[in-house]
């Protein structure tokens, strides 16, 4: 697929979900009208999605339903903010990239599928993780009300913590996706592939 069948699809979809310009301060009516205007648009975007064929139009109907998604997690997170609100804007958005991205990779074949679809999942990955860490650091950040030494000190080691998971998820997601590659050759070569990978993500 061209990158301008995929523009048109991007375009037609970003039509809708205009919720970003909403006032962070709502009542419970306003929130619900504009909950029922999210699944409006979403609609609308699913029916302009008809205008796509095969691969294409499965990539559309994804990007409407993505966007869908952080939209509403959008929407819940000014109506009643909080940094668990914050954290699943970023996870609803991770999960919609890695959704258009793993739905891409249908256009391709054999080992090119594979890797496309390894990188997509590396991607979820470190999305979530950096949002993981981020949600941990917030909230250490929060408990450290007091101004204490201990306290201090308990904050930067929780956020330090967070920080170390993530980079271990995120390289962990990277072997995969080097591994992957390494499939698409044999032999000698194959098994250089895999050493090296192993050398380079501490495998």
């Amino acid at each position: 697929m061209n990158q301008q069948h995929i523009a048109a699809i991007i375009a037609i979809t970003s039509l809708a979900f205009s919720t970003g310009a909403m006032a962070q301060n709502m009542s419970k009516s306003e929130y619900k009208a504009a909950d029922k205007a999210i699944e409006a648009e979403y609609k609308s975007a699913r029916t302009s999605c008809d205008s796509f064929a095969d691969n294409a139009r499965d990539i559309c109907m994804t990007v409407a339903k993505g966007r869908e998604k952080v939209a509403k997690a959008q929407l819940k997170a000014r109506y009643k903010p909080s940094k668990e609100a914050d954290y699943d804007v970023n996870v609803a958005q991770a999960k919609a990239d890695y959704n258009v991205a793993n739905e891409k990779c249908d256009d391709k074949a054999g080992n090119v599928k594979d890797v496309c679809k390894k990188e997509a999942e590396a991607a979820l990955v470190r999305a979530k993780s950096d949002a993981k860490s981020q949600l941990k650091t917030t909230e250490a950040i929060a408990a450290d009300n007091e101004k204490t030494i201990d306290a201090h000190m308990k904050a930067k080691e929780i956020s330090e913590e967070a920080r170390h998971d993530a980079a271990v998820e995120k390289r962990d997601a990277d072997y995969a996706v080097a591994k992957e590659k390494c499939d698409a050759m044999a032999g000698g070569a194959k098994d250089l592939c895999v050493n090296k990978a192993k050398v380079q993500y501490s495998k």
